[in-house]
């Protein structure tokens, strides 16, 4: 057997045909050998943890044991399963419509405060539970219409809701409402009953002619649209204080005692429930209605209700 130069017995090269391996060769083989011990510190070595869930994969393919825990990840499904109706999700139950027999047991004591020849009859929603129980209108304590009837100047002093029976003689001021049956809140009244509220508001305008009426609230004057006109009032439609001369209520057409009715105001909403406005808007839209009502009073020589304080 052919020996290298330093007596170690090594295979045939390639490329040395006689079987020796030269110094060069043997110090790029101890090169080699020292790089390839190095690279081994950087080997990515299998932790337990790893191990151990490769081992239950492995098992889970070969149906020897169920899936633990950690490999499932169970989602809540949406779909119906074969052969099974959908889960339907419980309607919420609406806050709204009160059917009258809810506050049947309430004696409604409210009435209307009327006159013939007003300036100016105000239409409300419905009385509230506190109005309709006290008999006083707008009588709860987070209603704004006594005092935007004060800030507007459409009542020289602030008044108290126990002197509504008084307003007539007083100011020349009327009040009423387009439904009479109380409730919590106006959203527990239907569009229905306060459409077939309006044919009796206009026949009460006709009977008592005041000079103009104030919508008290958008929602009143949204159904008196719907039924003058037989169909919902669009945004662009819609606008606060005076309207055309075609919406005036009340009107008496036919014979000698025609009449072109009342001028149709619509005021905002003063029920403490509704946020939509802030106070100093609410109390321009009022203003416009109280100058009017302040120049009528001068126009028709109402001294008592300039001096009343």
């Amino acid at each position: 057997m052919p020996t290298s130069v330093f007596g170690l017995n090594n295979p045939p090269s390639s490329e040395d045909p006689a079987g020796f391996t030269t110094p060069r060769e043997l110090a790029q083989q101890s090169s080699l050998s020292t790089f390839n011990g190095g690279l081994d510190q950087y080997k990515c070595q299998p932790d337990s943890t790893s191990t151990s869930r490769r081992s239950s994969i492995e098992a889970l393919r070969a149906g020897q044991q169920q899936p633990p825990c950690s490999l499932t990840h169970k989602r809540k499904s949406t779909r119906a399963t074969d052969g099974a109706s959908p889960v339907k999700k419980p309607k919420r139950v609406s806050s709204g419509y009160a059917a009258p027999s809810k506050y049947a047991h309430l004696v409604n004591k409210l009435t209307d405060s009327l006159a013939p020849n007003l300036i100016c009859v105000f239409i409300g929603l419905n009385p509230g539970i506190w109005t309709a129980t006290t008999g006083h209108a707008y009588n709860h304590p987070s209603n704004l219409f006594w005092k935007l009837l004060y800030k507007s100047k459409c009542t020289p002093r602030l008044c108290r809701a126990e002197e509504d029976g008084d307003m007539p003689k007083l100011y020349s001021l009327g009040l009423t409402n387009i439904v009479s049956r109380p409730t919590k809140d106006g959203s527990e009244l239907s569009k229905a009953e306060m459409d077939a509220g309006v044919a009796e508001l206009e026949a009460k305008v006709a009977m008592q002619r005041p000079e103009s009426v104030a919508i008290v609230g958008k929602s009143i004057w949204e159904s008196i649209w719907r039924v003058k006109h037989g169909t919902n009032i669009r945004k662009d439609q819609f606008r606060y204080g005076w309207q055309d001369d075609s919406e005036r209520m009340g009107v008496v057409e036919a014979g000698a005692d025609s009449w072109p009715g009342s001028r149709l105001f619509v005021a905002t909403t003063t029920s403490g429930l509704a946020a939509g406005m802030r106070p100093h808007e609410k109390e321009e839209i009022w203003k416009e209605l109280g100058d009017w009502i302040i120049e009528r009073r001068a126009e028709r020589g109402d001294k008592g209700a300039a001096t009343n304080h």
